[in-house]
């Protein structure tokens, strides 16, 4: 039993380098798998009561259907970008409680509104913002508070 041991143990750390690649092919093979493009970074303007304080680099995935052409939907890619910037110029996806992050609910319906225009209804299934990076460190907006506070005895 001792000795095979060693040949056992030797077999064991042989094959187990394969199986991760073997499942990597099953994968590939499997049409119901969606495709993804994750976008290059974009910088949003936070824009508040009309001055530019804050740029929030995004970075945005893109979920295709099965049929959709993964290479055609990134040679448009910088058309999505362009989109993005301009629209955030024009009403900003600012949140109210947080100036080093943007509205992830606007950047995804703006993605999804625009996506049918460039490469066509059916290829993107979904917009999800899988990463934000302020440029400057902000801190909470400072709310207004109204009048002085009435000093009681």
């Amino acid at each position: 039993m001792r000795r095979l041991l060693p040949p056992i143990l030797g077999l064991l750390l042989a094959v187990a380098p394969i199986q991760p690649v073997l499942a990597a092919e099953k994968e590939k093979d499997d049409p119901s798998k969606a495709q993804t493009l994750a976008m290059e970074a974009v910088a949003l303007p936070i824009i508040v009561d009309g001055k530019l304080i804050n740029y929030v680099f995004c970075s945005i995935r893109l979920e295709l259907y099965p049929n959709a052409d993964g290479a055609k939907v990134r040679a448009k890619e910088q058309y999505f970008r362009d989109d993005l910037v301009r629209v955030g110029h024009r009403t900003p996806f600012t949140r109210t409680d947080d100036y080093t992050r943007v509205d992830d609910a606007r950047v995804r319906a703006e993605v999804m509104r625009f996506a049918p225009t460039v490469v066509g209804p059916g290829v993107i299934r979904s917009a999800t913002v899988t990463k934000q990076m302020s440029q400057k460190i902000l801190g909470r907006p400072i709310t207004q508070q109204s009048g002085s506070r009435e000093i009681i005895p």
